[in-house]
């Protein structure tokens, strides 16, 4: 029994001793580690910024960044380098950005992703010397959109937290959000609900034109100008005598278009492509159509399907004939059924029939989009049948 006792009394001192030891090993290797390490991140910060010097990490809990920025590091020269967590065509690609102190980009790197193509390796030294005002300018890769456009984000997040970091503001909204409040603004009694109007011709200095879904008015985007209209095209509030005087012109032809609107419910047969028909004051037509092109029809794990229509504006003749064609909206693959939204392509179903409609040259590599927009084409040749009462 007490020799029993004696070993366990010898091991308590040898695990004292031992424990001492690391103790002593820890306090003196502890910090040598620390400077390793942080040796190690300095040179990493230095590829995206090779005239930074040294860095010190900044506790970004104080400051109200935008949500992607998990890391951010002062340079002892002003700028700083930012770790920027963004969606690409996976999740989580982590990309680390230098911002000298005047707001250029000195470097970019993706340190770690998940995409399949491996765009994103090099494609950050496309941003260098690039600041906020032309970073959106860099070329999207081909066939690595959404790869692309996550970095492009990464970027964007970069440069306005390097701005906040040192002590500025900056707007961290949404383009779609920034919209949102600038129509709210001009006018508040549509309740935030609006959709855009597709113009059937070019209105002299208007960029775009929304409607309220409550059927409360329009609003006209000229430059950066945000002006509403009621529902008889007076210019709501006080604006420039110019402006207005262009807002209620415009408004003038949208309100004699919404009266050659066609009810298209009426109409128990029309193509499904058909989404607005107007019958025009010398007797022919036109048609606004969704094509489902690959944006509907398509999709695979590298090239995602974007959910939306190719919108499409056709003008044809109350014989049969298509005067006019325009791509008006497109969400195609980049580069490759984006094609779609070239005069190139789209111009030649002007002068055609329901006999030669479909005798154009096809997009290369992106025949579901050319056969979706070949069949909405199609389709007018039908709608005019309808509208006429022709079987």
């Amino acid at each position: 029994m007490s020799k029993h006792i004696k070993s366990i009394a010898v091991l308590t001192v040898i695990c004292a001793v031992v424990s001492l030891l690391l103790a002593a090993t820890h306090h003196i290797t502890a910090p040598i580690i620390e400077q390793q390490e942080n040796a190690k991140t300095n040179e990493a910060l230095l590829v995206v910024y090779p005239d930074g010097g040294d860095f010190e990490q900044v506790d970004i809990s104080k400051y109200e960044l935008p949500s992607t920025i998990t890391e951010a590091f002062k340079s002892e020269n002003g700028g700083y380098a930012i770790k920027v967590t963004v969606s690409g065509y996976q999740p989580n690609m982590v990309i680390l950005c230098g911002i000298d102190k005047d707001g250029v980009v000195t470097g970019a790197t993706c340190i770690s992703s998940g995409e399949t193509l491996g765009k994103e390796k090099t494609y950050g030294e496309n941003f260098v010397g690039k600041s906020a005002k032309d970073y959106d300018s860099v070329d999207t890769i081909a066939n690595a959109t959404y790869t692309t456009q996550g970095y492009k984000n990464a970027i964007k997040d970069a440069l306005n937290a390097a701005v906040i970091l040192g002590g500025g503001t900056a707007d961290l909204r949404s383009e779609e959000e920034i919209l949102a409040d600038n129509l709210n603004t001009a006018l508040p009694q549509a309740n935030g609900e609006f959709e855009t109007v597709l113009l059937l011709e070019s209105l002299e200095n208007i960029d775009k034109v929304y409607t309220a879904l409550n059927k409360q008015g329009f609003v006209f985007v000229s430059s950066e100008n945000f002006v509403a209209t009621n529902t008889s095209g007076k210019v709501l509030g006080e604006t420039d005598a110019t402006l207005k005087e262009t807002v209620e012109n415009a408004a003038s032809k949208i309100l004699e278009w919404e009266k050659n609107k066609i009810d298209l419910t009426k109409f128990d047969t029309m193509p499904q492509a058909v989404k607005e028909a107007y019958k025009n004051s010398d007797g022919n037509f036109t048609f606004i159509l969704h094509g489902a092109g690959y944006g509907i029809n398509g999709g695979d794990k590298y090239h995602p399907a974007s959910g939306k229509p190719i919108v499409i504006k056709v003008v044809a003749s109350k014989s049969g004939k298509i005067i006019s064609c325009i791509t008006l909206e497109q969400s195609e693959t980049a580069n490759i059924g984006s094609a779609c939204g070239d005069e190139k392509f789209y111009s030649q179903f002007n002068g055609k029939t329901e006999n030669n409609y479909s005798q154009i040259d096809a997009i290369s590599g992106a025949t579901i989009t050319t056969n979706g927009y070949v069949t909405a084409i199609g389709d007018v040749f039908s709608a005019i049948k309808i509208l006429k009462g022709v079987s």
